[in-house]
């Protein structure tokens, strides 16, 4: 395929000095095991933007009947996605059916596909299957089926190819919506206002219309469905945890990280509230310690980041807070030393009563 035959979407614009290497660019997709795992697997896929809808309405019949929406926007419209201080903004909505969020976001749907500061997607993690076309307008799979994947991109005629191109690898401009004359627009948006064109708003109103809530793009992670069930099947062999196992384990895992970033805000509840936030770190732990070596290392990689954060919070170090003895755990378990710095009036009270400070 060509670059006068390949369909790239209005926001992206390929510079002139690569059109050597354009002309090598075509239809088709890669794919490998993702690190850290035994049985999922990314497909990156390059497809013309004629086929997106399409593409993404086929995967999405065989997603569950639940899931969640995925939308990922950058903030300031003058911010290049190539500069390092450009950060996206990441949403998901909550679990809801799956046919509400397609006609939900239908009538955004070229406008997401087309914008160069848009990124979108859809997932459910319980049965470890994810959807989502980037602002590189490249499209991603992740999945624990990937001859069912296969077999998808082949009836949209996309081929596997071990040395295929994809935007991200050529140089190119993204460009919002807004910078195209109405005139000039493909029919699908030429029916649309100046300020429905505007990605920051369209993007807010999209964002209100599902209750999306926003998450640190750092806290992205994968776990398949064999992943889960390994985790619920550890969550079984201990009584305290055995009413967890069917929740979503990825939800834990944000959790911690919530109660982490409240800690650094300043703790304004309880005591108890307080151990019921370090007791969510020893469930992550009690999981990371009876899981297999290859997935306990993704969990430990997805909690570095919080764990470190809590642990520079933390001060008066050389005491500690009991901790429950009804865990057999091996790690040290670093989060009841000490407290952290910025305490609440009543948690300040609480750690009085209890004899943490010293005259």
């Amino acid at each position: 395929m060509s670059l006068t035959t390949f369909e790239f979407p209005l926001g992206i614009s390929p510079w002139a000095s690569e059109r050597r290497r354009l002309r090598r660019l075509g239809e088709g997709y890669a794919f490998s095991l993702l690190e850290n795992s035994s049985d999922s697997y990314r497909f990156t896929v390059m497809a013309g933007v004629g086929k997106i809808e399409k593409l993404f309405h086929a995967f999405a019949a065989v997603m569950p009947d639940e899931c969640f929406f995925i939308l990922e926007y950058y903030a300031d419209e003058e911010a290049q996605p190539t500069e390092e201080s450009a950060e996206p903004l990441l949403f998901y909505s909550p679990y809801m059916p799956k046919e509400e969020i397609l006609e939900a976001i239908q009538p955004y749907f070229a406008r997401l596909v087309h914008d160069g500061f848009v990124g979108f997607g859809l997932a459910n993690n319980q049965v470890g299957m994810e959807l989502f076309y980037s602002e590189e307008k490249v499209f991603t799979c992740f999945t624990c089926n990937h001859i069912r994947v296969m077999d998808t991109l082949g009836r949209f005629g996309l081929t596997y190819n071990v040395e295929q191109l994809f935007t991200s690898d050529l140089g190119h401009d993204h460009l919002s919506l807004l910078c195209y004359p109405p005139k000039t627009m493909p029919k699908e948006l030429a029916s649309f206002q100046e300020q429905d064109l505007d990605y920051l708003h369209f993007c807010l109103e999209l964002t209100e219309v599902l209750e999306m809530y926003p998450v640190e793009d750092d806290l992205s992670f994968f776990l398949s469905q064999k992943e889960q069930q390994l985790i619920a099947l550890r969550l079984e062999e201990h009584p305290e945890f055995s009413g967890l196992a069917e929740e979503e384990f990825g939800d834990l895992l944000l959790s911690w990280n919530d109660f982490v970033q409240e800690c650094e805000a300043g703790f304004e509840g309880n005591l108890e509230d307080y151990q019921d936030g370090l007791r969510l770190r020893d469930l992550i732990q009690y999981v990371i310690e009876g899981v297999p070596p290859l997935l306990a290392r993704k969990l430990t990689e997805v909690v570095a980041d919080a764990d470190r954060r809590l642990s520079h919070n933390l001060v008066d170090c050389p005491k500690r807070l009991d901790a429950p003895q009804n865990l057999p755990l091996r790690d040290d378990r670093f989060w009841y030393r000490g407290m952290v710095s910025k305490q609440g009036v009543v948690l300040r009270r609480d750690l009085i009563r209890q004899g943490w400070f010293h005259p």
